[in-house]
């Protein structure tokens, strides 16, 4: 009875196994492979900068040509605009090549690289880069060659333009002197006008002024005072000592003189076959020979005409006495040689 008493009571032994934790596994070999990229990387990189140092400036341009080719007829070409402003690290230009332009450029053009893709697997850096150097550095030539044609063509109109303000002011300088010796003239002529007594009362007859194309002198009738005598055509005597004063005055200068003469309105008196016209241009005539007589070069006389009474010197009294007049034009040496203008005004 204890017998199975304790075979009853027996339980099987449940032994639970503990074991103590240990080193934590590996998490894999990610990190190794970084690390291998980061180690080739720096290789590459110290390698670069080995070669670049290794190198020639040439061997340089040509890599950086090489890898930056450059077409002339695209829109794709290195330069400005372009990765790093076109520039490689050896050249201070917009453009990578600066070798000389090769002797296949004629007639100041450059011609444009063409390949085949075939081609382009055969040529080598040596081959590719002299031509694209020399088509770059012949236009940067050109562009060059086309600045300093502007700068020279703005120095020369600069240049034009101080010669002719020069010019302008040298053509000022020579007419106010030739106005200061015409004036110079004129004083002359009424101070010796002044000083003869027999003459004296003639001066208010004589009227010089300053007119555009040089000085006009002009002596005219007065009122019981001809200077010629009525209807004839040489000056009276009074007159022919006028005009003599004048002469001399005038022979001392260089310049071209104009004798016109001029009538009244009213009809001439005499032949049929006179008129006004015909007694002003033989009174114009009579004063040039006066003039050559008293020493001027008849070689200056540059014009003889007659007016008649188309230009009065009093308008508003065409038979006054002081429309009848013969006047002397001293030109001005660079003044119009046209006519006399008009001599009318006031005396």
């Amino acid at each position: 009875m204890s017998k199975q008493k304790g075979k009853s009571n027996e339980r099987p032994v449940i032994v639970i196994r503990r074991e103590e934790a240990g080193e934590e596994g590996h998490h894999g070999g990610a990190w190794k492979i970084a690390y291998a990229d980061f180690v080739t990387a720096m290789m590459a990189f110290f390698l670069l900068m080995w070669l670049i140092n290794a190198t020639t400036d040439a061997q340089r341009r040509g890599l950086a040509d090489y890898f930056a080719p450059t077409n002339i007829l695209g829109r794709a070409a290195s330069g400005s605009g372009e990765p790093f402003g076109g520039r490689t690290m050896n050249s201070s230009r917009n453009l990578a090549g600066e070798s000389p332009p090769s002797s296949g450029l004629q007639n100041g053009l450059a011609a444009a690289p063409q390949r085949s893709s075939e081609k382009d697997d055969d040529l080598d850096t040596e081959e590719a880069a002299p031509r694209t150097t020399a088509t770059l550095r012949y236009l940067v030539s050109q562009a060059q060659l086309a600045g300093q044609s502007s700068v020279d063509q703005q120095a020369a109109a600069a240049m034009a333009g101080q010669r002719q303000s020069a010019s302008a002011e040298d053509a000022a300088a020579r007419a106010q002197a030739a106005r200061t010796t015409l004036m110079q003239a004129a004083e002359e002529i009424r101070s010796s006008v002044g000083n003869d007594p027999q003459l004296a009362d003639l001066a208010r007859q004589l009227i010089l002024d300053q007119v555009p194309e040089g000085l006009r002198i002009q002596i005219v009738d007065a009122e019981r005072q001809p200077v010629f005598a009525a209807g004839q055509a040489a000056p009276n005597g009074r007159g022919r000592a006028l005009l003599m004063r004048v002469a001399n005055v005038v022979a001392k200068l260089p310049n071209a003189v104009e004798i016109s003469g001029h009538t009244d309105s009213t009809p001439f008196r005499g032949a049929t076959d006179r008129s006004n016209w015909d007694l002003s241009s033989d009174r114009a005539g009579a004063t040039r020979r006066l003039l050559v007589e008293s020493g001027v070069n008849e070689d200056r006389v540059r014009g003889v005409a007659g007016r008649a009474d188309r230009e009065l010197l009093v308008p508003e009294r065409p038979a006054d006495a002081a429309n009848r007049r013969t006047s002397i034009l001293v030109i001005m040496p660079e003044g119009r040689a046209g006519r006399t203008g008009a001599e009318g005004g006031s005396p």
